[in-house]
């Protein structure tokens, strides 16, 4: 359904930001829009729901729609803004049961060889010299050690990863050997000399380097780390960020009634910015609240302060009023991009860092991965993912001026655009692999599109989420 004051044809998030940014609150319930002002649904202050909207914009609106930066230089600020205080980390010694998802502060050098002996690769028995062998009747089992020589013409069995006897020529498999009526053992194919064994240091060798530092700790990593001696590793600490919910609209349960709304992003942003590599320090649900947001800013003691809803310039939109009471330095107000278009990223101090997101769903989700992502990838040491392009199966509505951020699924060498992909909506990234960037002025059906993945497309859900 068109909103009222939007000509046939043009979507809502079409409109500039600074005719609706002036927001009109009336309890909890939207007040009626202005003749011919229609509320640009990127710019409301809580979830999906504006307060009204005024008929003319506020010089600071203007100034905002002004100075917005373009959605891939956006993305590059946000990476510099952290690189200093990145390179101030200290990092910690951490368990190995606690590193996964970590970045390697320190090359990751073995402190032994591996293996640290010669072992059999396979079940079967040790031979020494040329066939057929006498059988030892006792075996060498994995975990055993020094076990005794062998002379030409003896065999003895043994096990996968079992310490290969001195003298040893070869292994013959289990499958590969036959024993006659005098229980002598003979080959059944060629043997060639060292078969099935794996020398010492045939991985590595004590001091070798096996990953270097920026490394990310993947499952396979902490085994690669366990079996060459570690059971601590030196890592990039987490970065630590404090989420704050703000509106006085949002219920915390139940169903929505009365002009109130469910918050949605309270559930969604901290395990969002967990497999962003994040800690979340805190949630915390403000209101509209002026002072309750000085105090929340001026005492968090995170890398990272996340907000939503609040960065448009209603009578209830606190955000910006508040961190200019702090004194904060603007590094990103408002971004060239739908949705999220009012989204910012701001120094506080030195070592702390605010990104304010929309109070829209699918809005907030795009100035995560505008803003957040490359700013807790650089704090985390993370490195840069390679942009990736897959043609687009259908053709993507864009922006006429703007980047837009469209939620697709990934079919075979194409992206698939979705539905419902408004700025208050949620249905079409819950099933989403990834986003695709669209152009000003939209993408053909197959036209190359830049992907952003979403962390659990490729990794899984219990992987990303640690």
């Amino acid at each position: 359904m068109t909103a009222p004051g939007i000509r046939d044809g043009q979507d809502a998030e079409d409109l500039d930001v600074e005719e609706v940014l002036a927001l009109v609150k009336d309890g909890n319930r939207p007040a009626r829009p202005a003749a011919d002002v229609t509320p640009d649904p990127e710019a409301t202050h809580g979830h999906g729901h504006g307060h009204g909207s005024q008929a003319s914009p506020s010089p600071e609106a203007r100034h905002r729609k002004s100075s917005a930066t373009p959605w891939a230089d956006a993305r590059t600020r946000a990476a510099r803004a952290a690189r200093s205080l990145a390179a101030r980390r200290t990092p910690v010694s951490v368990t190995l049961e606690d590193a996964l998802g970590l970045v390697l502060a320190a090359p990751l050098t073995a402190l032994t060889d591996l293996p640290s002996f010669d072992t059999s690769a396979m079940d079967g028995w040790a031979v020494a010299g040329p066939g057929p062998w006498a059988v030892r009747d006792e075996g060498v089992l994995a975990g055993q050690d020094g076990p005794a020589r062998l002379v030409d013409g003896e065999a003895v069995p043994i096990a996968t990863g079992a310490r290969i006897p001195p003298d040893t020529t070869a292994v013959l498999r289990s499958e590969h050997g036959r024993t006659d009526e005098k229980g002598r053992l003979h080959p059944g194919r060629d043997l060639q000399h060292g078969q099935d064994i794996r020398p010492r240091g045939q991985e590595c060798r004590s001091g070798d380097q096996l990953l270097p530092a920026g490394a990310v700790v993947t499952p396979a990593v902490l085994g690669l780390a366990a079996a060459a001696g570690y059971d601590t590793l030196a890592a990039v600490p987490r970065p630590r960020v404090e989420v704050l919910v703000l509106g006085d609209e949002l219920l915390t349960e139940g169903r929505p009634h009365d002009g109130l709304i469910r918050d949605a992003l309270g559930p969604m942003l901290p395990p969002w910015l967990r497999a962003m590599g994040a800690e979340v320090v805190a949630l915390r649900r403000l209101g509209d609240d002026a002072e309750a947001l000085y105090r929340a800013l001026t005492t968090s003691a995170a890398d990272l302060i996340v907000t939503t809803g609040g960065t448009a310039a209603g009578p209830v939109d606190h955000v910006h009023p508040t961190l200019r009471r702090l004194g904060a330095e603007l590094l990103v107000d408002g971004v060239e991009v739908r949705p999220g278009h009012p989204m910012l990223l701001t120094r506080i101090t030195e070592d702390r860092h605010l990104v304010g997101l929309p109070g829209n769903p699918l809005a907030a989700v795009s100035g995560l991965l505008t803003l957040a992502e490359p700013l807790l990838r650089t704090l985390a040491g993370r490195p840069t993912p390679e942009p990736y392009t897959l043609p687009l199966r259908e053709a993507a509505h864009g922006h006429p001026r703007d980047t837009r951020l469209v939620p697709v699924v990934l079919r075979g060498d194409h992206a698939v655009p979705l539905h419902y992909n408004g700025p208050a909506m949620l249905r079409g990234i819950a099933a989403a692999d990834a986003l695709a960037v669209v152009p000003p002025g939209g993408a053909r059906a197959g036209q190359e599109a830049e992907l952003l993945d979403l962390p659990w497309a490729a990794a899984g859900i219990a992987a990303c989420f640690t």
